[in-house]
């Protein structure tokens, strides 16, 4: 098989290409992630999708073909949150391992995946690794915190990712990831804590979560990462079987006032998170937040 015929429409630039529809979308990512085709239909198609960008129904059908075949996290029947960790830290600590940490001491099961993308930035699996916790794979359970690699999800949707480390540009596998939903949950369906970086993912990620009825909660998070962000609260939605509801405003605030916090080494990062657990220090109010909508959500 091959891809050609896909990347003819959405490959003759910004002004000329042509949207293909969810039934096409969700063909053309089957094939990308069953590894049929070439590394070079691969860069094309990546860079095609860069300069013409993803609408809605194409990523809706990008989704459709990735959970049909990912390696999915049983759950069981608790409430399980899903925290995609993709970016790590650059100028800020990554307190998405916080996040998670305070979800499991409620009861929540927490799955975290993630993958390295940028090899200056640390990721939150360096911060959860200090703090005990492994990867892992298969299954969760209430009150526990599991990471799990994007390649034990699937061996092809971490070949899209790498991509990135040959061509220096993010792909519409960097979108994919913080939108889909690895866990094959007894009960209600996890929620997916998405983030974005820039207003246009703000509108693009909330179109496609409203198009797939996902639950979810999407926020501006801290350098791309799915946890609100320290220095200022920022508005939080939440997406349920096709609606939208907007559960937090943005705080107003500076962003160059900086709380206590640690430098951005894994370890440094790990020792704050035990001390804001042991409750010597305050958890930063936006996290706070965060979590009480959160939990909201999945223990209503």
């Amino acid at each position: 098989m091959s891809i050609s015929h896909y990347i003819k429409s959405i490959g003759r630039g910004k002004d000329g290409a042509r949207a293909i529809d969810r039934a096409e979308a969700a063909d053309l990512m089957g094939q990308v992630l069953d590894g049929q085709v070439s590394d070079l239909e691969l860069g094309a198609f990546c860079l095609a999708m860069r300069i013409k960008g993803e609408t809605p129904e194409e990523m809706a059908g990008f989704l459709d073909a990735t959970h049909a075949r990912l390696n999915k996290i049983t759950t069981g029947g608790a409430p399980t949150v899903v925290l995609p960790s993709y970016n790590g830290a650059r100028k800020l600590p990554v307190l998405t391992p916080l996040l998670a940490l305070l979800l499991a001491r409620e009861g929540v099961t927490v799955v975290v995946h993630g993958s390295v993308t940028e090899d200056k930035r640390v990721p939150a699996e360096a911060v959860l690794a200090e703090l005990g916790v492994q990867a892992s794979a298969g299954k969760a359970s209430a009150g526990q915190v599991v990471f799990v690699r994007t390649a034990a999800l699937h061996a092809g949707l971490e070949r899209l990712l790498s991509v990135r480390r040959v061509v220096g540009l993010r792909n519409s596998g960097h979108s994919l990831v913080k939108l889909m939903n690895p866990c094959d949950s007894a009960g209600a369906p996890a929620l997916v804590v998405g983030s974005y970086t820039h207003p246009e993912y703000l509108q693009s990620m909330s179109a496609t979560f409203a198009l797939t009825g996902q639950h979810a909660l999407l926020l501006r998070g801290t350098e791309g990462e799915p946890v609100a962000d320290a220095r200022r609260t920022p508005a939080m939605d939440v997406f349920k079987d096709g609606t939208t509801r907007r559960v937090q405003d943005q705080h107003e605030g500076s962003l160059e006032q900086r709380p206590d916090m640690p430098a951005i080494d894994a370890a440094s990062t790990a020792a704050y998170i035990q001390q804001v657990l042991r409750g010597e220090r305050v958890v930063p109010e936006p996290i706070a937040l965060q979590v009480q909508h959160i939990l909201r959500e999945v223990k209503p």
